[in-house]
């Protein structure tokens, strides 16, 4: 195939319907994104069919932590395919190449060094979010066993990345697809067949990560070719793009598991139980909006090509159309919340308290991610556009002053419910503030067009906003 029928293809999103972009690329993320989600709900739903109170909870804590790192992967991943996406736009395949290889490196390094900084202070990060005795025991054992495998699931991130990028939705979606299917082969087997039980759980996530590299790394380099390990010249150079959008995207990113470790404290003061059912709702969330959290990654790429080539009023109807998808799928998806609440406590064998908080999420608190939806997208655009230091802001913005005096409050006023009340209204404010300054900053752009750098600079940190929940999550 020559060169120009390549780079043709690769700049895909620049053409067309950005409806239909949209749509394709959410609904093919949403696969295996959902399917990851889904496995995850199922691997707490077998650790509860064990009968032991503490396991659920020592879960919960062990997943709060594990966010913070799988967070600075999420970060790395947004630049990944910020930078890949752009170079295509230009129809610049090597440099693509280039930056997938660079990236695949940093990511890499990064993650292996942040893994052994955290290793040694497991127990104490564990017991400072309030876990005792025998859970702080099982959620640090627990770790112990899934916490070295944070550069593998990175890698496998950092792929998804490139072939986002691209615009190979299915491929990035088998990527994902293909872990969790690994996952529910490996759940039941390990926690029940050979009678592991939480241990069996950890093991499972382990091996369905190395799945999960092994078909992004086949997709991104065997099948696309945009994985070109560089010289350290060549490295340099690709350092200074990388991390000014990597470094603004990880705080970001990171900005989130602040806000949920503070939920997670409080809710710790209201006993296990409580502790249990956030646990559980943190597992609902992603399974019924990773629509969500998969057009956050969709819109990307369709907005960094569209940069690339210069198509600044696709970019403005890209950001139209992805917020009319996430209006419409979370007033259905929290319908149909409230409509089952009962059943959904009762798949996971919920009681007392825990029940109660389920119940209350699926009827009330649920209708926040019409809010956190629109601070997603809007986090992508910035990230993807030059401007992710406001992403950094509005998110950081979510988790702090969106979550800790709401949150604060609510426990105060209405307890363990009033926490996840709290929570869900701080999203309000900072997604309705986000929208508005994306749109100003699209505007912006189009009056003044940048120039042709491969990367423009991020604005200066006084004009910075915030952060978001999971869904910037888990591709940005």
């Amino acid at each position: 195939m020559t060169g120009t029928p390549r780079q043709a293809q690769a700049a895909t999103f620049t053409v067309g319907s950005t409806m239909r972009h949209v749509v394709v690329m959410t609904a093919t993320g949403s696969v295996g994104l959902i399917s990851i989600f889904v496995v995850d709900a199922l691997n707490l739903f077998y650790i509860s069919l064990l009968g032991v109170e503490e396991l659920a909870a020592a879960v919960g804590f062990a997943s709060t932590l594990l966010f913070f790192t799988i967070s600075v992967a999420i970060g790395f991943t947004i630049a990944c395919g910020a930078l890949v996406s752009r170079c295509l736009g230009r129809g610049d395949r090597e440099e693509a190449a280039r930056m997938g290889g660079a990236s695949l490196v940093f990511m890499a390094a990064t993650t292996a060094i942040l893994t052994a900084a955290v290793w040694p202070f497991l127990h104490q990060l564990v017991a400072l979010m309030g876990a005792r005795g025998e859970t702080l025991t099982l959620s640090v054992r627990f770790l112990q066993i899934v916490l070295p495998s944070t550069p593998l699931v990175a890698l496998g991130m950092c792929a998804t990345g490139i072939l986002r990028g691209v615009g190979d939705a299915r491929r990035a979606m088998y990527v994902t697809l293909g872990s969790g299917l690994a996952a529910a082969v490996f759940d039941p087997i390990l926690i029940f067949g050979l009678g592991l039980g939480l241990d069996g759980a950890a093991i499972s996530t382990v091996l369905a990560r190395v799945v999960m590299l092994a078909i992004g790394i086949h997709g991104a380099h065997h099948v696309h070719r945009l994985v070109r390990l560089p010289d350290w010249a060549r490295l340099r150079e690709a350092a200074r793009p990388f991390f000014a959008i990597g470094w603004p995207a990880v705080l970001t990113q990171v900005a989130t598991p602040v806000g949920n470790t503070y939920v997670t404290v409080e809710m710790a003061a209201f006993g296990d139980q409580a502790v249990a059912g956030w646990a559980i709702i943190g597992r609902i969330i992603p399974v019924a909006f990773g629509v969500v959290f998969a057009l956050s990654g969709a819109v990307g790429p369709i907005l960094g090509q569209n940069f690339g080539a210069k198509r600044y009023d696709r970019i403005v109807t890209t950001m139209r159309d992805s917020l009319v998808v996430t209006v419409a799928y979370v007033a259905v998806v929290w319908a149909l919340l409230a409509v089952f609440a009962g059943p959904i406590a009762g798949l996971f064998g919920a009681q007392g308290l825990s029940r109660e908080l389920i119940v209350f999420f699926c009827l009330f608190a649920a209708g926040s991610f019409l809010f956190n939806g629109a601070l997603f997208v809007a986090s992508a655009a910035f990230n993807n556009l030059g401007y992710p230091t406001y992403s950094t802001l509005f998110n950081w913005g979510r988790s702090t002053l969106g979550v800790i005096p709401f949150v604060w409050a609510g426990a105060s006023l209405y307890g363990a419910i009033g926490v996840v009340a709290g929570w869900g209204l701080g999203a309000v404010v900072f997604g309705v503030l986000s929208v508005v300054v994306c749109f100003r900053v699209i505007n912006r752009i189009a009056a003044e067009p940048p120039s042709d750098q491969p990367m423009p600079d991020p604005p200066p940190s006084g004009q910075s906003p915030f952060t978001s929940g999971k869904a910037a999550t888990l591709q940005g």
